[in-house]
């Protein structure tokens, strides 16, 4: 199909159950098996599976128990976030050889604009085909790809024929398509979109243009009015080339179901604490107000108000506030997850606070992280750590191979480091 005449060009690049698919590729014994993959080898929840798992109605978010139900020959395995986020950056990489305008939307997921290389891709068959070529080519694993004239159709086109699929929509064909497609299947539209859609009488793409844009625009501001044109096929919205700064940074985990052993929901909120201040530390950021929250049977509990002294990238220092929340609001009920999140990051001013010297720690800070970078994380860590080896790291679904929400330890000068360790020994 060429696409020569094409407004716009966007490929959305979609990871076949990207982690299973990583285990099968380095592992021929697991092709064609059910395969999960969970938070270690004790993880209770499938982070994903494979589609041989799938055909058996597993699922993500599936408990492991309820898998083995359904199919008592699954094979659980460990998640292993460091082989994951070399293979996803070097998919990433290898597409920047394809084009250069290219919005990194997930771990396992791409957008291209191929708009300013029609003259090099004038075949929409052919731009699908090297996209998969060379995905297979750096990875091991197979992709699926979507082509069309705006992001939301091309993301639609690349679910279509999982795994290992292509699809082409026509931009001047996308209304139509999209025309009986229920909302809830575009990016974007959440449940609380779909509530205030379908009370208006309004359950498919082709419903939407029964109404005056300005109902969205009211109700939504301009994300409203971009569904407006997203459930016509004429998604306004342009590949995002650069990484603004993060609103919120935060890790949660999935904890063992109904966990009382307060010692245990500590750990695990030392992890996350750990976790966000390492993230702060990397991209130069500090905060002070956060949200600490524990999952229970009646929802969640907690405080978004909590707050240091002052805005600060130290893990003990959140790990305080844990504390503090988990006397004030934990009372022995069964914890399903742990949520730690620094709602008001910033940059660091550079100097130190007039009133706040800590410039010892802050220093102690950067060594531990330029030890855990060259050794893994967590190399060194807090005593309250140590039981930590049943919960090993995961991926989470936003995850970027680059900008904030980027897996990959900022790099410090190590004759630099070198002299620090010295002169913190000499203080002790």
């Amino acid at each position: 199909m060429t696409i020569k005449n094409w407004p716009r060009v966007i490929a959305l690049v979609d990871m076949d159950a990207f982690f299973a698919s990583i285990e099968q590729a380095r592992n021929p014994n697991l092709i064609g098996k059910p395969i999960g993959i969970t938070n270690g080898i004790r993880g209770t929840c499938i982070i994903t599976c494979s589609y041989e798992a799938r055909a058996y109605g597993i699922h993500t978010g599936m408990r492991i128990k309820d898998a083995k139900k359904l199919c008592p020959n699954f094979i659980q395995l460990p998640s292993n976030p460091i082989l994951y986020t070399k293979v996803s950056t070097n998919i990433m990489k290898t597409l920047h050889d394809i084009t250069p305008d290219i919005e990194i939307f997930s771990v396992d997921e791409a957008f291209l604009d191929m708009t300013n290389c029609k003259k090099i891709w004038d075949n929409a068959e052919t731009i699908a085909k090297k996209i998969k070529e060379r995905v297979f080519s750096v990875s091991g694993v197979r992709c699926s790809v979507g082509i069309s004239g705006d992001k939301t159709t091309a993301k639609y086109a690349a679910k279509l024929r999982k795994p290992d699929g292509l699809t082409i929509i026509n931009p001047w064909d996308a209304e139509s398509v999209l025309k009986a497609v229920p909302v809830t299947e575009l990016c974007g539209i959440n449940k609380g979109i779909a509530t205030f859609l379908a009370k208006r009488g309004v359950f498919t793409c082709g419903d939407v243009g029964k109404i005056p844009i300005g109902i969205l625009g009211q109700r939504f501001g301009n994300p409203g009015r971009r569904i407006w044109y997203m459930c016509q096929g004429k998604d306004p919205e342009k590949i995002k080339n650069t990484i603004n700064k993060p609103k919120s940074i935060g890790h949660g985990k999935v904890m063992p179901p109904n966990t009382k052993s307060k010692s245990t929901i500590y750990m695990y909120l030392v992890h996350m604490s750990e976790k966000v201040a390492q993230r702060l530390r990397r991209n130069s950021l500090l905060a002070q107000k956060f949200f600490i929250g524990l999952k229970t049977n009646h929802g969640w509990i907690g405080s978004k108000k909590i707050k240091t002294i002052f805005p600060t990238n130290d893990g003990q220092q959140i790990t305080a506030l844990c504390k503090i929340i988990l006397d004030r609001y934990w009372h022995g009920e069964g914890v399903y997850q742990v949520q730690v999140t620094a709602l008001d990051p910033r940059e660091e001013k550079g100097q130190i606070d007039l009133f706040f010297e800590n410039n010892d720690k802050d220093q102690l800070n950067k060594i531990i992280d330029c030890v855990n970078q060259r050794y893994g994380e967590f190399t060194l860590m807090s005593a309250n750590l140590l039981s930590k080896s049943d919960m090993p790291n995961v991926i989470a679904p936003a995850w970027k191979p680059y900008g904030h929400r980027q897996s990959i330890f900022r790099t410090y000068k190590k004759n630099k480091i070198i002299k620090k360790v010295f002169r913190l020994n000499q203080n002790d």
